[in-house]
């Protein structure tokens, strides 16, 4: 039995991964699968989208900072009979603190679901992508992965971690129809922040819309991309960072978290 094509989206539940829902429900009218703890709220999108766009969309309930989520993830897709022609990996938090002042359990779920997650999904896909010799990952990253980042020590080397993987496996799968890219958004309005803790930091005064994250990433990806970054304000940042000293740049990240 043929499988269909599907769309598979993490962290689809609010921000960035449930624009990028929309949108995709909105252009391609290929099916979606939106996975994210909150499963309440992916209902509610997923009728929304299915009224709105007469597409297909499936709902995961399924908390992937837990050891063997990715695993589950895969096996519950495959049981709906899809197969995954797009993987975005959305799905991840930040803490804005001291890294001696935060509990380890969190450190580890950071670590867990912005790269080991991330990573074992990717790695469960591209053998089916292979095979068609056709096939989407779009990782999000950050402007924090261009530079160490005091009070988000942790998260910004999560995020180099994930625009390193990225753009290196673009290069790798470019030769069987993989297109790979990392989006790497500034401040963005989502309820990012509110799990970061960085209200009152000049990050919250400068952010970007999901919804324009989103259109960047979806038309650099079909640009074939392997890593853009959206926001004005933010596209210079490589450029810049890499003529300035470590030391100052590194200090000029603190103060933009700074509460």
């Amino acid at each position: 039995m043929s499988q269909t094509l599907a769309t598979v989206i993490t962290g689809a539940s609010s921000g960035i991964g449930e624009a990028l829902a929309c949108q995709l429900a909105a252009k391609e009218k290929q099916a979606l699968v939106l996975v994210a703890r909150r499963q309440d709220k992916l209902a509610n999108l997923a009728a929304e989208l299915r009224t709105k766009h007469g597409v297909r969309v499936e709902v995961i309930g399924l908390d992937l900072e837990q050891v063997g989520a990715a695993t589950q993830l895969v096996a519950a897709v495959e049981a709906l009979g899809l197969s995954i022609d797009m993987l975005i990996n959305n799905a991840g938090f930040g803490l804005n603190d001291n890294f001696g002042d935060m509990a380890i359990d969190r450190v580890q779920g950071m670590m867990q679901l912005n790269m080991v997650a991330l990573t074992e999904l990717t790695h469960a896909v591209l053998p089916s992508m292979r095979e068609r010799k056709q096939g989407r990952i779009m990782n999000i990253a950050s402007v924090a992965a261009f530079q160490a980042c005091p009070n988000f020590a942790v998260y910004g080397a999560t995020k180099s971690y994930v625009l390193m993987f990225s753009e290196a496996l673009a290069a790798e799968e470019k030769k069987n129809g993989i297109k790979v890219i990392a989006v790497c958004p500034g401040a963005t309005a989502t309820a990012f922040h509110d799990v970061a803790g960085n209200h009152g930091t000049f990050l919250t005064k400068i952010m970007d819309t999901p919804e324009t994250v989103a259109k960047t990433a979806l038309c650099a990806m079909k640009c074939g991309c392997p890593m853009v970054v959206t926001g004005l304000m933010n596209k210079p940042l490589p450029f810049f960072i890499r003529l300035m000293p470590r030391q100052c740049v590194t200090w000029m990240a603190g103060k933009l978290a700074a509460r």
